[in-house]
């Protein structure tokens, strides 16, 4: 059963958030260019983001959301590489986790998730499926003349990493998801250099990067 996740947020919680909030809208609205689609993802991600740090089943929830609004945003600037990243990887396996989170809480009655640390066998497999997802979509993204496409290429690895430690509840997840904010703030830099209706999509990774520090410290004190 799931409960309403704002009821457990920490003061520095709902102070992160809603500056995220304000920071991603801002930037948004405040553009020449105002993008729907653009906004609800941010929106949706920084929100997703708060509750995954505190493990909490809805941020996965909400982190499918954001793919779906992310693939759209991606698909107009032709980021194939994010549009399919998200849409068929991101999505599925943060559905799949919120399965995964859901059969392991931390107490009953609680949304929160148990930390786990990954097995041999899972660091082994974790290692051999990212070099085999990076090689593969390395050609496909090739194909589709995917625009910037080494960072394209290295934000499908960091992706990659980043569902996989959150699926099996490892604190690393983010790292991982703080160092595909780094590739996708230099992806949108590049792209606003040639529409600058992007740029609020710079502003907006910056603050999921935030947030994921955030995380990886706040599931570290847990763990």
């Amino acid at each position: 059963m799931l409960y309403n996740p704002f009821k457990s947020l920490k003061k520095q919680e709902w102070m992160l958030w809603v500056i995220s909030l304000i920071v991603v809208s801002a930037s948004i609205l405040l553009s020449p260019n105002l993008h729907i689609p653009t906004l609800a993802a941010s929106l949706v991600g920084v929100t997703a983001l708060i509750f995954v740090a505190r493990g909490d089943v809805w941020g996965q929830i909400l982190t499918v959301v954001f793919a779906i609004l992310y693939s759209i945003t991606s698909l107009e600037f032709h980021y194939y590489g994010e549009m399919i990243t998200y849409l068929g990887m991101t999505a599925p396996i943060a559905l799949i986790s919120v399965f995964t989170w859901l059969k392991n809480p931390y107490a009953k009655g609680r949304n929160e998730v148990k930390i786990a640390r990954l097995s041999l066998k899972q660091k082994i497999w974790m290692i051999i499926l990212s070099l085999l997802v990076t090689f593969v979509f390395y050609f496909i993204l090739k194909a589709f003349n995917t625009p910037n496409l080494f960072f394209s290429t290295v934000s499908i690895l960091t992706s990659f990493l980043a569902v996989y430690l959150s699926l099996f509840r490892s604190s690393f997840y983010a790292i991982a998801y703080s160092l595909n904010d780094i590739v996708l703030i230099i992806l949108w830099i590049l792209a606003s250099k040639e529409n600058p209706a992007y740029t609020p999509m710079i502003f907006c990774f910056v603050m999921f990067f935030v947030n994921d520090i955030y995380g990886f410290f706040s599931w570290k004190i847990r763990e």
